[in-house]
């Protein structure tokens, strides 16, 4: 394939260097006079591992070679990589004006351009900023239609400082968020030198696609984040943090897994509460500051404010059906759950709660449930049944609370009901009357 690469700092260079390696005809643009005639001389722009000999034998073989003209670069070729920077503002926002000056001169080349064209986005970009402002940018100077004339996806690397060439043929994810099937078909065959078993492809829509690098590098801050803060804790206590943390990394089925890491409802149980609220204390108490792990049940308190607030309360409707209320599917267990939480915050607000949980019912025949039961929780007692039917029948607004295969397709039987769904029981976000909160 001819594709142009617009930027070559970084990212471009380095994808620059292994398209060309792969066998395509590559054309590297970029304003800066210098970087354009280090290439052009075979030379790297950047230091990076294993580069400099890529660039050498690609432009030597004639299947590399940079330009400042984007304009004839763009109709030359085939595919076009947007590979600029997308720097911090002084306020923390995103500076696009690289994006739109490049997006109008893509669109500008497109003009009279009859060939269908691809523009892929491999800088990093805010979800919406391809909908929102690349496609009508190059739709407004050439006249053309995204999906018809030319497609855009949104394509991120994922290279690291120091093995980026390596990360080019073996990157975690391929990750092709396209406008259209011809767009995402023409980048899955450019890819087609990755092995999809070692490196899945996913082929998705735009806006998920430029949410995943955030994810992923929010992610990777959290993981530095948080392994400094327990360093700190462990440094104080004369603990060998390096230990801590190697016998914490053996774990593959909990802590490195995706155990945990699908979007939900609060946390809760015996457990996590208590243990977060012990270490932060224990942090305190030895003067050491540890921000990340004293905003974890901030955060959690949050989800639970924020599904009266933005699902329940707006509503209007004062009789809600709790289905399920155990902090965890398949148990009894009450502590600290947030869905026992959110329901005396409903009773406290004087709405008619009723609530469904045939495990906790039949736990109440246990001694210790008993005792809460009629106790503590005598409240949540007189609520509680077994009875879904009824409990149904009597709600207007239903709340599942724990993930299970029967409450499926509540929303589609009983239309005349609101569902909201904070388990994640249902593939869809939204309907008429379904809300999944994340």
């Amino acid at each position: 394939m001819d594709i142009s690469i617009v930027g070559l700092g970084y990212v471009g260079a380095v994808c620059s260097a292994a398209l060309a390696n792969e066998g395509h005809n590559v054309i590297g643009v970029d304003i800066d006079d210098t970087k354009v005639e280090l290439i052009n001389r075979g030379k790297t722009p950047i230091i990076e591992k294993d580069l400099d000999k890529l660039i050498e034998k690609n432009v030597k073989d004639g299947r590399l070679k940079a330009s400042t003209d984007l304009k004839s670069a763009v109709k030359k070729t085939q595919i076009t990589f947007i590979a600029v920077g997308t720097p911090s503002r002084e306020n923390g926002s995103i500076d696009l004006r690289y994006i739109k000056e490049v997006s109008k001169e893509i669109g500008l080349s497109l003009k009279d351009k009859n060939e269908f064209h691809v523009i892929a986005m491999r800088s990093t970009v805010l979800p919406g900023t391809g909908k929102e402002v690349v496609i009508p940018i190059v739709e407004q100077y050439s006249g053309k239609k995204v999906g018809v004339d030319f497609g855009y996806a949104s394509n991120s690397e994922f290279l690291r400082e120091s093995t980026a060439i390596w990360d080019f043929y073996h990157p975690p994810k391929t990750v092709i968020g396209a406008s259209d099937e011809k767009t995402a078909d023409i980048l899955e065959e450019l890819y087609s030198f990755i092995d999809t078993k070692e490196s899945p492809l996913f082929k998705t829509e735009i806006e998920t696609s430029e949410m995943v690098k955030y994810a992923d590098n929010s992610w990777h801050a959290t993981k530095v984040t948080f392994g400094n803060e327990i360093g700190l804790i462990c440094s104080k206590l004369k603990i060998d943090s390096h230990k801590v943390m190697d016998i914490f990394c053996a774990d593959r089925k909990l802590n490195i897994s995706s155990y945990y890491l699908k979007p939900g409802f609060a946390f809760g149980g015996s457990c996590l509460p208590k243990d977060v609220r012990a270490i932060t204390y224990k942090a305190k108490e030895i003067d050491e500051n540890t921000p990340l792990l004293n905003s974890l049940m901030q955060s959690n308190e949050y989800q639970i404010k924020r599904v009266f607030n933005s699902y329940i309360k707006p509503l209007k409707k004062r009789k809600i059906g709790i289905l399920k209320i155990s902090f965890k599917p398949g148990t009894d267990d009450l502590r600290e759950s947030p869905m026992l939480e959110l329901a005396e915050m409903l009773i406290g607000k004087g709405y008619s709660v009723a609530i469904y949980d045939d495990t906790v019912v039949k736990a109440k025949n246990d001694a210790s449930a008993k005792s809460l039961l009629e106790g503590e929780l005598s409240h949540i007692n007189e609520r509680l049944s077994d009875d879904l039917q009824n409990v149904i029948a009597n709600s207007e607004v239903l709340i599942i609370g724990n993930k299970e295969d029967r409450f499926k397709g509540l929303y589609k039987k009983y239309k005349d009901k609101i569902v909201i769904d904070v388990a994640a029981v249902e593939d869809i976000i939204s309907q008429d009357n379904y809300f999944r909160i994340v």
